[in-house]
């Protein structure tokens, strides 16, 4: 084979190369968020107690399945009342000791954050609450669109694994269990 031949199978090769048609593309992440909204609602026999924050801060890297979120407790609004409010971060949450919730850890199931999609995912962690460390397995939807990630969850948590009491005589106006409801919408950096 001569060498203006071999040029001709060897060019487009370079070329190929040089353009990166050969390499996969770079992996993106890790993901940022930082106005997630999480909704709790305490649910008990005489009254329902309802509040919201869109402080919720978190980023997930796809190089490792690891997560982290964190949002304030006294970033939570639209109780019943401003008193329920100051109850709620003074006398359960302790707020000014325990300022934050928090939930760092890692996705059980292996994503391909190259490929959009939505995909039904276990988290495993830490969820840090009242000074109370506990692991949990929570079930989360996630879906993969171009460089953002939507986060979607609901889950249950008893106030007592995080050492939080209800005293005798308000015990009928606040559940022993909590529900919460995650959303969120995380974008790759540099996007």
């Amino acid at each position: 084979m001569n060498l203006k031949m071999r040029w001709l199978l060897f060019a487009p090769a370079v070329l190929l190369c040089s353009m990166g048609m050969f390499h996969s593309p770079p992996m993106a992440g890790p993901y940022r968020c930082e106005n997630g909204k999480v909704f709790f609602k305490s649910e008990a026999t005489l009254e329902l107690i309802q509040a919201r924050s869109n402080k919720l801060r978190g980023a997930i890297d796809p190089s490792n399945n690891t997560f982290a979120w964190t949002v304030e407790t006294n970033s939570f609004a639209g109780f019943n009342s401003p008193l329920q409010r100051e109850h709620f971060n003074e006398n359960y949450m302790e707020s000014g000791k325990y300022p934050r919730v928090s939930f760092t850890g890692k996705i059980i199931e292996k994503i391909d954050f190259q490929v959009n999609g939505k995909y039904t995912v276990r988290a495993k962690g830490k969820l840090m609450a009242h000074g109370i460390e506990q692991e949990r397995i929570i079930r989360s939807e996630l879906e993969v669109a171009g460089n953002k990630l939507f986060v979607r969850s609901q889950f249950t948590v008893p106030l007592s694994d995080h050492n939080i009491s209800i005293p005798h005589i308000v015990h009928q106006k606040i559940a022993e269990e909590v529900s919460l409801s995650i959303e969120a919408e995380l974008q790759a950096s540099g996007h």
